[in-house]
């Protein structure tokens, strides 16, 4: 069976897509076989895949909230990651439902991660609907290289009672860069920071959740 991670986060600009092809880069590099699950009516995901006909990673659209379902037909992969509608509830929910790890990117402001209040509710009843056999956690994403989460919003994540990931994902060009040409990271730049930036991210995901 594949494990399941949900990238969700109602709110646009938040980073899910950027931590979508990140994390798929990277867990490919690791050795997994992973496929992409696009929810968004706009097929953004879609779009990135063909912009580059090499691009190895399968891309499936489920833009209906049957997602929990139809993802059935993806067991054969190693991980499957699901790139998360924007503002459409029901597909969030079934993203959720469908999932064996939420992933909640904010970008490090108040305004963002109040505005994830609602998502965050519809974990917290999902985890305890399944005996907390579902996982969730924060990353912390579009800061700034080089800086440190300020006080004030670490206090804010800790607020919503669940994790928060060591690794955050800065800024980096190399990673508006890489989608627009239809590639992961680990194609694009795999010398790169942002490269290394990625692979930290899936190690840690890997330890703290996947072999558990």
């Amino acid at each position: 069976m594949a494990y399941i991670i949900a990238i969700a986060n109602q709110k646009g600009g938040a980073g899910k897509t950027t931590t979508t092809i990140s994390l798929a880069g990277a867990f490919t590099h690791l050795g997994y076989n992973v496929a992409i699950v696009d929810s968004d009516t706009q097929g953004n995901m879609r779009d990135w895949k063909a912009t580059n006909e090499d691009n190895p990673i399968p891309v499936l659209g489920i833009d209906r909230p049957t997602i929990h379902t139809d993802i059935k037909s993806l067991s054969r992969f190693d991980i499957v990651l699901i790139d998360g509608a924007p503002t459409v509830e029901a597909m969030s929910a079934s993203a959720i439902k469908a999932a064996d790890l939420v992933i909640i990117p904010v970008q490090p402001s108040p305004l963002d991660i109040w505005a994830t209040a609602d998502l965050v509710d519809m974990v917290k009843q999902r985890i305890e609907i399944t005996d907390e056999k579902l996982k969730a956690t924060f990353v912390v994403s579009r800061c700034i290289a080089n800086t440190n989460i300020g006080k004030e919003i670490t206090n804010i994540l800790a607020g919503y009672e669940l994790p928060v990931l060591d690794t955050t994902i800065p800024q980096y060009t190399d990673y508006s860069t890489c989608i627009a040409n239809g590639k992961t990271i680990m194609e694009h730049a795999p010398k790169s920071k942002a490269a290394a930036v990625a692979l930290n991210l899936a190690n840690e995901i890997k330890a703290k959740y996947i072999d558990k």
